[in-house]
């Protein structure tokens, strides 16, 4: 039987960390699941227009061991954006090893859509700045 954590919330796993970050001008956010090593991670796509970038690479059928990071965001298309910021935030962090930018880690990232009001999109997207939130 399994038994809840001091707080029963997902940061209890010894070793995960989540952070968050929004912007309430532009009405978005983003979560950032990340640990202190790669780890296994799955998906389960549903709907007519899923918002994903590299959660294919998630497939029992692929490669891939493990992963950095998760990202879920809020918004548009604009907001899988977010994961470009975190792959920079975590290469910075010296979490990714220096390679070709064709060999970097999958970042797997989804964004559920909005149930009322719109984002403001700018010439350069938000959701990129709104990356491992210090």
């Amino acid at each position: 039987m399994m038994t809840p954590g001091d707080r029963n919330l997902i940061t209890d796993v010894a070793g995960l960390h989540v952070g968050n970050a929004s912007d309430m001008t532009a009405k978005s956010g983003v979560t950032v699941v990340t640990a202190d090593r790669p780890f296994t991670a799955a998906v389960h796509v549903m709907g007519g227009a899923p918002g994903t970038r590299e959660t294919d690479a998630l497939a029992a059928d692929k490669l891939v061991q493990g992963v950095d990071a998760l990202v879920l965001s809020g918004g548009s298309a604009f907001g899988l954006d977010a994961a470009s910021g975190v792959m920079q935030g975590l290469r910075a962090m010296a979490v990714l090893p220096p390679r070709s930018i064709c060999r970097t880690a999958p970042i797997p990232a989804a964004i559920w859509p909005r149930s009322s009001g719109s984002i403001r999109v700018t010439a350069s997207s938000p959701a990129r700045a709104l990356r491992l939130p210090g």
